[in-house]
């Protein structure tokens, strides 16, 4: 497996692919690299000798800036936005979208997980109270299947027994 800047470049793909792998390089440098090197395109990576090897890491070495050097620079930039307080900046910092994408949906690569917020989603929903008012006392006319509340349903109430039918709130 041949080492260039440091990153281990597999074998069974073409040099052109390979050399993506290094950080930094993309398709377009490699196949510019690649050519100035004078190796076909095609070839695979346990085709080439040492000298082609070395080439490429010359090449490399003297015309970009790869791997570590590139994230620090990268990172610099990040880092410049932000303490400028450019817009994008800001867009960093709270970790959004960066580029103008939408975020009332999706964008959860950049958000994270979904955070529940109170006021949201479904109502509470009604309960039946399982205790039982008095025949006698029924304020809703003698209608004794009625759901609504005759009246607000208190710990003692349950207790006593006082309560023919309740509908109450609960909290979900």
């Amino acid at each position: 497996m041949p080492r260039i800047a440091g990153v281990d470049l597999p074998r069974d793909k073409p040099v052109c692919i390979a050399l993506t792998y290094i950080y930094g390089i993309g398709r377009t440098r490699a196949a510019a690299v690649v050519e100035e090197a004078g190796i076909d395109p095609g070839t695979h990576m346990y085709e080439i000798t040492e000298e082609d090897a070395a080439r490429l890491r010359e090449i490399i070495d003297r015309d970009y800036t790869i791997e570590g050097e590139k994230r620090r620079e990268v990172h610099a930039n990040i880092q410049r936005l932000v303490d400028v307080g450019s817009y994008r900046g800001m867009r960093h910092r709270r970790g959004l979208p960066v580029r103008g994408q939408r975020t009332k949906t999706n964008a959860r690569t950049r958000k994270g997980r979904k955070k529940n917020v109170a006021g949201r989603g479904r109502a509470p929903t009604a309960k039946k109270c399982h205790m039982q008012q008095p025949a006698g006392e029924a304020a809703n006319g003698g209608n004794s299947n009625a759901t609504q509340p005759i009246k607000s349903a208190t710990p003692q109430d349950h207790q006593t027994g006082a309560l023919r039918s309740c509908v109450h709130q609960v909290d979900i």
